[in-house]
């Protein structure tokens, strides 16, 4: 057989077992990372990623994705089919070997697939494994070929159910409930977000999603066909189509470096803050790695060339920084590599160091490219960089008084911070309280041990909307700063945040329940995701739910927190007055304390982010300068708004 048509033959030989699954299912996370509603989601990824494998590997174009009506999964694409004949080494089908051997997979056979996403042909399997009851159906070689496995072990030998003239594989899954420790219930939102973002990252390929739980106004069920036909260019498009662009088109290029396929879109807005998200084979490395410092790298050498060149730096009498080069920088680096080495167990730093040069030289020669070619929107991008580093001087001197205010650094804690007994930070936890009249019933009604409390006045700072030495200057928050015990900047990195001596590792924001508290809410939550966003992406930030409603009769008494409850329990009681809290303050100490801060009956929503990219969007669409995108929010999710008349 020669070399090429061995490379092109996809079959049972093609598949290689590693090793067995056995505790798989005694510890699960350390396969899906935990056995909450991110794991429960990230199986459906892991079946996906086989599909996008294909796709990839330039045998599919379409892949669907349904969550049925009982919460199970099905995905189907039109690749090659999983091989189904014996495997020589196991003496089964390759399809069972795939689907219960954990490292069993063509993508360990570098003559099928040149690179791979997922877990390295640990998915599939882990998923079955974690499944209570999993079907497998190929459609290959003019048959049907199928296999069922509960809990990972196989029910029947592989066989054939009919004939077809597809191509391809579909899985379908029940997550188990001895594994998972919340609900089956896989939000649409949520992997719909997923199916987007890949399908931006894979240029041409039709990514649809069905929820046959829920229908449309029409009687159809909810349905999205995510199609990219510009790939990266167009997912930049879409993630700044809230901000005002300053250059007139999307910089971006795709090539071969060094053997490693890069993908690099980027565009200037007018905006304050650096968003760049990078990828390796599909997966989010939302802790950056050599592709993002070869990206830095190659940027900041490119254009400081450019400027110096043009002679706009002459009047500077400081120094320009690499962060005054990516400020109001929307950017996204996508590369593929064959043998990728991942920091941690949850892949999220490429630690490859070839790939920092094959990014730096793409970005090199397509920045200069472009600038040679653009000089007009050159001049402007220049321009931005200037008030940048005007501002980030501006901003060295606020972010020292924040330094020098750190209880650490010996400047004292804020005088209106109410602080806890205890100084194990694994134990304590802060409240962010909306005005001084709810912080007094707070610092009345919580644990003194283990709580502190920090009043905010008013309204925070808008920072999507602010320069950094405003935000540094603002007083509330130079307050959180210094009660946190972070700090701020360093030579490198001048937004960089050393957490390493935060003193609380519960962080609750804690607002009324009307709209100016949802208000202050997300100004807070803006905060954080822009300028501590290690605390959120570490599992610091909480928000407090306090109820609406106190209902009464006689004797009985209940909180409810939605119209709902409310309503139940008018109906178990016969009945009853309703006391609507529209503040914090309406509280007494006690009421605050049952309701809200017991740890034992409370209720708080913990803050993390599923999907950087989507966050990044919608706090730029929310807080943003542009109107019309936020009044398209609203009105879509009017129905879950609480107005207060």
């Amino acid at each position: 057989m020669s070399e090429d048509k061995k490379k092109q033959d996809y079959s049972a030989d093609s598949i290689q077992a590693l090793e067995g699954m056995e505790h798989v299912r005694m510890r699960p996370s350390m396969y899906i990372g935990d056995v909450g509603v991110r794991g429960l989601h990230h199986l459906v990824y892991e079946v996906v990623d086989n599909s996008i494998d294909e796709a990839m590997a330039g045998h599919c174009d379409t892949i669907s994705v349904i969550i049925n009506e009982d919460n199970s999964i099905s995905v189907k694409d039109n690749g090659r089919g999983i091989p189904v004949g014996i495997h020589k080494k196991e003496g089964v089908s390759a399809l069972e070997v795939v689907m219960t051997k954990i490292g069993a997979g063509g993508k360990f056979d570098k003559d099928s697939y040149k690179v791979s996403g997922g877990l390295h042909g640990v998915g599939v399997s882990v998923v079955n494994a974690l499944s209570s009851h999993l079907k497998a159906t190929v459609y290959r070689d003019g048959k049907i070929w199928e296999q069922e496995y509960s809990q990972g072990k196989t029910l029947y030998p592989v066989k054939t159910v009919g004939s077809t003239d597809e191509k391809g594989t579909m899985v379908t899954f029940i997550a188990d409930d001895q594994i998972f420790q919340t609900e089956i219930d896989f939000n649409y939102e949520t992997l719909s977000m997923r199916m987007r973002e890949l399908s931006f990252l894979n240029q041409g390929v039709t990514i649809s999603i069905t929820d046959k739980r829920n229908k449309d106004d029409e009687g159809n069920f909810i349905h999205e066909d995510f199609l990219s036909t510009e790939g990266l260019s167009e997912f930049v498009k879409y993630l700044d189509a809230t901000r005002e662009q300053l250059t007139s088109t999307v910089i971006s290029m795709e090539g071969e470096k060094n053997g490693i396929p890069v993908e690099v879109a980027m565009v200037y807005n007018t905006s304050y803050s650096e968003n760049l998200h990078s990828y390796v084979n599909n997966i989010n490395t939302h802790e950056g790695g050599t592709h993002l410092s070869g990206f830095r790298r190659g940027l900041t050498h490119t254009l400081k060339k450019y400027a110096d060149k043009s002679g706009l730096l002459k009047n500077l009498k400081f120094d320009i920084s690499g962060d005054d080069f990516r400020e109001g920088l929307t950017a996204i680096i996508s590369v593929k590599v064959a043998e990728p080495q991942f920091e941690g167990q949850t892949k999220t730093k490429l630690g490859n160091r070839e790939v920092s040069s094959a990014v730096s030289q793409a970005v090199s020669e397509m920045l200069t490219d472009y600038l040679e070619e653009n000089p007009d929107d050159a001049k402007i991008i220049v321009q931005k960089v200037i008030l940048a580093a005007q501002a980030r001087h501006a901003a060295s001197k606020a972010r020292e008084m924040v330094q020098r205010k750190t209880v650490m650094s010996g400047g004292g804690l804020p005088g209106k911070l109410s602080d806890c007994a205890w100084t194990e930070p694994e134990k304590c936890e802060i409240f962010l309280v909306e005005g001084d009249s709810a912080g007094g019933t707070a610092k009345l009604g919580r644990d003194r041990n283990f709580q502190a409390i920090l009043p905010l006045r008013g309204k925070i700072l808008n920072v999507e909307k602010a320069m950094q030495h405003k935000v540094f200057e603002n007083e509330e928050i130079r307050s959180m700063y210094t009660a946190l015990g972070v700090t701020v900047g360093t030579e490198e990195d001048q937004r960089a945040l050393n957490v390493s001596k935060l003193r609380y590792h519960k962080v609750v924001i804690m607002c009324d329940a009307d709209v100016d508290g949802s208000h202050i809410e997300t100004l807070i939550l803006t905060f954080f995701f822009r300028y501590m966003r290690e605390l959120v992406e570490n599992g610091n930030i909480y928000v407090a739910a306090p109820p609406l409603y106190l209902v009464k009769k006689g004797k009985q008494k209940e909180y409810a927190w939605n119209n709902e409850d409310r309503d139940a329990l008018v109906k178990k009681f016969g009945g009853g007055t309703i006391q609507r809290y529209k503040g914090l303050g309406e509280m007494n100490a006690v009421q605050l304390w049952d309701t809200t801060m017991n740890p034992e009956h409370r209720t708080m929503r913990h803050i993390t982010i599923e999907n950087a990219a989507e966050a990044d969007r919608v706090f730029s669409m929310l807080m943003g300068d542009e109107v019309p995108p936020r009044r398209k929010f609203i009105e879509e999710n009017a129905t879950y708004a609480n107005i207060d008349i």
